[in-house]
């Protein structure tokens, strides 16, 4: 199937590792040129040189914290330096948190609003006039199962993803005028390099491998009975960002091996 996506140019945060470096992979294997965006510098060009290889794009790698508005008026510079405009924006940058309510200080809370609400609020307003210069876009938020579905132990990632969800909803209907299409995406359980570490962390001291504790996990929470694959999360992305999905428009799509535990 040709998605239609040879020479379009898309922004992705949080896509040095994970859900992001597979999209920003996805994309380019249909042919995007990509804007690639994550702090850690020295991963993220690695990442950038490595798919530019791979697939025969432009990859431009932007070091950047998109909590922090100054950073992403230097991404927007950038882009509009490179490439001028812009066709996709992929909201993907975000963590978890993990603390309790009682427990969790107002800069915490603030920190993750900032990651996951004000950044796709901010990359937004930047990217929109570019997109509007082509006449169209897409912008895909990647929140998580968790808007929905909160776990004990992550109250303010919960939060937070759920303004994302509602935030998508509200730019969907705001930029459907100007031929933007909006959605978000949740995911379910995703072998991400963090849950990894967690598993780590979480088995250190007693007798289970890391790999026994995230099996266990998948089987406890997802009828599937394992993790997604990032690339079975970035295909679907992929997709979204293509005009065989132009009906796709305010939506929050669920790829999360049959997780979610209610009708919606």
């Amino acid at each position: 199937m040709d998605l239609g996506l040879k020479g379009k140019v898309a922004v992705v945060t949080g896509s040095s590792v994970g859900i992001g470096a597979a999209i920003a992979a996805g994309l380019a294997g249909e042919g995007v040129n990509l804007v690639l965006c994550a702090r850690n510098a020295e991963r993220l060009k690695t990442k950038a040189e490595e798919i530019s290889g791979q697939y025969g794009v432009r990859v431009i790698d932007v070091a950047a914290d998109v909590a922090k508005a100054s950073d992403i008026e230097r991404l927007k510079g950038r882009v509009e330096a490179e490439f001028g405009a812009v066709d996709i924006l992929i909201n993907n940058a975000g963590t978890g948190s993990e603390e309790t309510i009682m427990d969790a200080p107002d800069e915490k809370w603030q920190y993750y609003w900032d990651l996951h609400v004000m950044a796709a609020v901010r990359l937004t307003r930047a990217m929109v006039p570019l997109m509007r210069a082509k006449g169209s876009g897409v912008i895909i938020n990647n929140a998580s199962i968790c808007a929905s579905q909160p776990l004990w132990y992550e109250p303010i990632y919960n939060v937070t993803k759920a303004a994302l969800v509602m935030l998508s909803k509200n730019m969907a209907n705001e930029f459907i005028k100007d031929n933007i299409r909006v959605n978000a995406v949740n995911p379910g359980l995703v072998l991400t390099p963090d849950w990894m570490n967690t598993a780590r962390q979480l088995t250190a001291d007693k007798d289970e491998t890391p790999e026994q504790y995230l099996e266990q996990i998948a089987k406890d929470n997802a009828p599937i009975g394992r993790f997604a694959t990032p690339e079975e999360i970035a295909d679907f992305f992929v997709f979204l960002c293509s005009d065989r999905a132009s009906y796709a428009v305010g939506s929050t799509f669920y790829v999360d091996g049959g997780w979610l535990n209610v009708i919606t």
